[in-house]
């Protein structure tokens, strides 16, 4: 039995052919554009986004050979980017993305009609311009001409499944992320959209993660190659069906997925909407388990930081690198000490994510002398990205959510400097599962849920998951970066009022 697991991200599209007890048999991928077209804007073209996906669907079917049929293709998908489409599925304009920023005159009508607690309370998601409801107002109020024609205002998930059905449905979760999903009530807040003047019939019906959305349209299964007409599935949040990847199926399992940003998902039996997380700016949604939900920080910047060192300062060692045939990265940080690093480092390059989600902040680097070399930049790199992590692990258990273990994946997974570090700075067992695949196998065990293929979705992933060793904390390092993380926690508001005053200064001179 084949399952396919789709993933829509930011900046690209991957299909994933797996077995039914998790083996990946093969995957293909896009990739795709964000425009810019204004400051703080973030755009996409949802049809350029379908035509890429159909071309991973055809290529990871023929790449895996003559095999039997796929039984059924789950989604794995990109958060609070909104559509608005006519009434047969066409958008009308481009794709507004979670990354983009516009929104902050609607965030502060938000907060004088409905207040950012109360909102938090009933949705789970902080006040904050990555949200769709915004996006909605302020399509409402710049594009009525769209607002009036919009048929239906989708999201990546409902739009995909609309495509390969003829209906479009989301699912749970992926609607938690919106603000306009009632988290008590487990549907679209009627409180919230007669505030903004909305149907509910123009936003997709909301069903559980891995509900049967339909057969694939048999045109479009020939289209791409299928013998069959795939059962389509709703998914979920990608960060959500990574999480369902890694076994994050119980309470106090918890999630470090390390990538362009990194993200920490942490597994609830019910909403922590405690002030808190509420102060820490943590959203909390629903889960592709039924009846669960998660917790999810977020640090902006994650591996880009590693990605700017490598680009800006590492050229050398990184054409060594390619020549030998090895990893840059191991190249520039296999090699590091475990000890501290002698500088701090603010990974605050594209601002701050959580707990403080301060758009205006910026990256700092202290402690340069003479004898400072790259090496000592790279491991503070790694330390700034880690305090920031186990700053946000504070305020969820100051929130009262219990974290028992990390589970590592995505890029900083592969690193073994990395791994440690986590381990010795937060305190907390660090396992990294050995899927490689993590987002896209959750999506393709939801599709075997929705085609009769498994019983449930945590049995199944439980049954197929496997660790490699364990990494558990350093007492000697631990006592050393306990010293160094309550040094790092004064940096920020030592730094604040200079570095808003360095974005103000650049915005005069943009002008």
């Amino acid at each position: 039995m084949k399952l396919i697991g789709l993933d829509i991200g930011t900046t690209g599209c991957k299909a994933s052919l797996f077995e039914s007890d998790g083996r990946l048999l093969a995957r293909a991928s896009r990739e795709y554009r964000v425009d810019i077209p204004n400051p703080g804007w973030a755009e996409q073209d949802a049809g350029r986004v379908w035509l890429l996906a159909q071309e991973c669907l055809r290529e990871v079917y023929q790449k895996a050979g003559p095999s039997e049929p796929v039984a059924a293709i789950g989604l794995s998908c990109q958060g609070e980017a909104v559509t608005p489409v006519d009434g047969a599925g066409r958008p009308l304009r481009p794709t507004i993305l979670g990354m983009d920023t516009r929104t902050d005159a609607e965030n502060a009508w938000l907060r004088e009609k409905v207040g950012a607690e109360a909102l938090f309370q009933k949705t789970g998601m902080p006040l904050h311009t990555i949200n769709t409801l915004p996006k909605l107002l302020w399509i409402q109020s710049h594009e009525p001409d769209i607002w009036r024609q919009a048929t239906h205002f989708l999201l990546y998930e409902d739009f995909l499944i609309q495509k390969m059905t003829g209906q479009p449905v989301t699912s749970a979760c992926l609607a938690s992320r919106t603000q306009m999903f009632d988290l008590a009530a487990g549907g679209w807040s009627s409180e919230l959209l007669d505030l903004i003047g909305l149907d509910e019939r123009r936003l997709a019906p909301v069903a559980p993660s891995g509900t049967p959305a339909g057969e694939m349209l048999p045109d479009l299964a020939r289209a791409i190659g299928f013998p069959n007409r795939p059962m389509i599935a709703t998914g979920g949040h990608d960060q959500a069906c990574g999480a369902l990847g890694v076994g994050l199926v119980r309470p106090g399992l918890c999630m470090v997925s390390t990538g362009t940003a990194e993200v920490v998902e942490v597994a609830l039996d019910q909403p922590a909407l405690t002030p808190p997380l509420e102060r820490g700016n943590i959203s909390v949604y629903a889960h592709v388990i039924p009846g669960m939900y998660l917790a999810m920080t977020l640090n902006h910047s994650g591996g880009l930081v590693l990605r700017w060192f490598r680009d800006e300062f590492c050229g050398e060692a990184v054409q060594r690198a390619e020549a030998e045939g090895v990893d840059p990265y191991d190249a520039i940080f296999g090699q590091l000490s475990p000890d501290p690093s002698p500088l701090l480092l603010l990974p605050h390059f594209s601002g701050s994510g959580t707990p403080q989600l301060d758009t205006e902040s910026k990256g700092a680097v202290l402690g340069l002398t003479f004898a400072s070399t790259r090496e000592d930049v790279a491991k503070a790199i790694l330390e700034g990205l880690t305090f920031e992590l186990r700053n946000n692990l504070e305020v969820l258990r100051e929130g009262g959510v219990r974290i028992e273990e990390l589970r590592a994946i995505g890029g900083g997974a592969r690193s073994e400097v990395w791994l440690q570090l986590k381990a010795d700075v937060t305190g907390v067992m660090v396992r990294p599962p050995r899927i490689t695949e993590a987002a896209s196998w959750g999506a393709a065990v939801l599709g075997g849920v929705a085609a009769g293929c498994f019983h449930s979705a945590a049995g199944a992933v439980e049954q197929s998951l496997q660790f490699d060793r364990p990494r558990k904390p350093d007492p000697r390092l631990q006592t050393l970066y306990e010293a160094r993380y309550q040094l790092y926690l004064r940096i920020y508001p030592a730094l604040k009022d200079i570095l808003h005053q360095l974005t103000s200064d650049e915005r005069q001179f943009a002008l």
